[in-house]
């Protein structure tokens, strides 16, 4: 299965996908943690131009596009067959949401992306434009609260859509990862015990 944890920068994503992880190994339950952008060239290239800032959302969507078919092929699908649960921070609904914003032509966002399958669960880890900027420490490309505001409009409308599971990040670490067990545990066939 691959389970995708999203969010806007600063919503805690890569410390709850790596906390689901280890509690999902503790489980005896097989599974991996992966990133997008990737650490692939095409993930470092990515990197460089969003430190630099000014690139074509177009061409920064099809960056994205191309690390993702190719972190499916590398990473995710080999994983998979080997019968591991793949927990991605972030993944394709980062696409809809960022590039779509970007762009402002969301229906050929998901078109560049159609190669790759939707999560078997994706969660949306939801949190205000302010809070996920006090909670930042250094500011990319990304972080301007109008933006970013836009972002999480379309993450919550991908909730209201059916394709993600909303969970308030607003609380503590620990608060907040039992409401992603909350959400991810009964589709997983888990117990909730953290």
């Amino acid at each position: 299965m691959i389970v995708a944890i999203e969010g806007i920068d600063g919503a805690g994503k890569t410390t709850q996908a790596r906390r689901l992880v280890r509690f999902l190994n503790s489980k005896g339950v097989s599974s991996r943690y992966t990133s997008e952008p990737t650490g692939s060239g095409l993930g470092k290239i990515i990197r460089a131009y969003l430190r630099r800032g000014g690139i074509d959302p177009y061409l920064l969507a099809l960056l994205f596009a191309a690390d993702r078919v190719n972190h499916l092929n590398k990473t995710v699908k080999p994983l998979l067959q080997r019968g591991y649960i793949v927990v991605c921070d972030r993944y394709l609904y980062s696409s809809y949401a960022y590039q779509g914003v970007m762009t402002g032509q969301p229906l050929w966002v998901r078109e560049i992306n159609r190669m790759a399958p939707a999560p078997d669960i994706a969660v949306l880890l939801d949190v205000t434009v302010e809070e996920a900027l006090r909670r930042k420490e250094k500011r990319i490309r990304f972080e301007d609260p109008s933006f970013l505001d836009e972002v999480r409009r379309e993450y919550l409308r991908l909730c209201e859509a059916g394709l993600m599971v909303k969970v308030d990040a607003s609380g503590g670490c620990d608060e907040v990862f039992a409401e992603l067990l909350r959400a991810v545990a009964p589709r997983l066939g888990l117990g909730l015990d953290p």
